[in-house]
């Protein structure tokens, strides 16, 4: 299913800060750092937008921000008529259930003294989807949806697989109808073939609903896949977004031609000395320390985003000069 152009949720200039100094999504210095730094970004109807970006570049940070699990310091969550941003708890209760969230690990996710019928009964019991009725047809449903049979319903968490564990996780968000579907790194505790099965029951339900999922991925394999439009961030900062085969075919940012060139290995792994350690300077482009191309202009201020084509952009100074090379 193509993607439609209409905006179902916007983030302008979103940034996001924590107390302290150190570890998680650090992205700058003093006695706060960024884990979100000054980020645009849209979530189209029936799309699939891929966040890529090693550890603690602030994918997961932006994610929950979105949600709402952590408000924002600074910047905007457009979401209809309305700024999440701003709204306190009860205020932000209707739009509950239109953002929804899959979590990397799905034994975590679970009480493990419910059973799967009680954790897919539960959200529609508190946001009063169904009567009680039609709680048990509903809950059925909801499993035949990511292709488990309603034996499963009366089982506990740890009587589960991985890969049929996470499958009721996606039931259980799908039970609300959701605009927004948040999957972080949902498929990188799985095993490879019960990756590939999850992430074509993602594909399926969201070509069947035209659901918008944003989608945290450390695999670019997978992205690849899936996603019809890439973000690449850095350091809390949003580096290249593009459509998916421009961003893999004619990558712009030095440091998007970095992670490219590293499609066999574990890019969760890549930097993370430098990210615990030595966070860049927030006052020039986030990568200079680290690209091979830098001059002194890419230390005085941070660049924006530059279009490309249409659709893509990146935020380098030196981009046509380099792809003229």
């Amino acid at each position: 299913m193509t993607p439609q152009t209409e905006t179902v949720v916007r983030l302008e200039r979103l940034s996001v800060s924590f107390a302290g100094r150190g570890g998680g999504d650090a992205a700058g210095g003093g006695h706060h750092f960024r884990a979100v730094d000054d980020v645009t970004l849209d979530i189209r109807a029936g799309e699939v937008l891929g966040l890529v970006g090693e550890s603690g570049s602030g994918k997961t940070s932006l994610a929950k921000a979105l949600l709402r699990l952590y408000r924002p310091s600074a910047g905007r969550i457009l979401f209809g008529d309305a700024d999440l941003a701003g709204l306190g708890e009860r205020a932000l209760r209707p739009y509950r259930r239109d953002l929804q969230m899959v979590f990397q690990d799905p034994l975590s996710s679970f009480n493990p003294r419910q059973t799967v019928a009680q954790a897919l009964a539960m959200p529609l019991r508190l946001h009063r989807i169904c009567s009680g009725a039609e709680m048990s047809r509903t809950v059925d449903a909801a499993l035949s949806r990511v292709g488990l049979s309603p034996a499963f319903r009366d089982r506990f968490p740890h009587e589960l697989s991985g890969g049929q564990l996470q499958r009721v996780a996606i039931g259980r968000a799908l039970t609300l109808s959701p605009r927004v579907l948040v999957a972080d790194e949902a498929v990188s505790k799985l095993d490879v073939s019960v990756r590939a099965q999850i992430l074509n029951l993602l594909k399926d339900v969201q070509e069947s609903s035209a659901l918008s999922i944003l989608f945290i991925t450390h695999d670019l394999h997978v992205a690849r896949y899936l996603c019809h439009r890439i973000g690449v961030m850095y350091f809390g900062k949003l580096v290249e977004l593009g459509p998916t085969e421009d961003i893999f075919t004619a990558p712009r940012h030095p440091y998007t031609q970095a992670l490219l060139g590293t499609l066999n290995e574990e890019i969760a792994g890549a930097g993370d000395g430098e990210t615990a350690t030595a966070p860049p300077s927030v006052t020039g482009c986030r990568y200079a320390s680290r690209c091979p191309y830098a001059e002194p202009a890419c230390g005085g201020a941070q660049p924006a985003l530059d279009p490309v084509t249409a659709g893509h952009a990146v935020a380098c100074y030196r981009w046509r000069e380099l792809a003229d090379a």
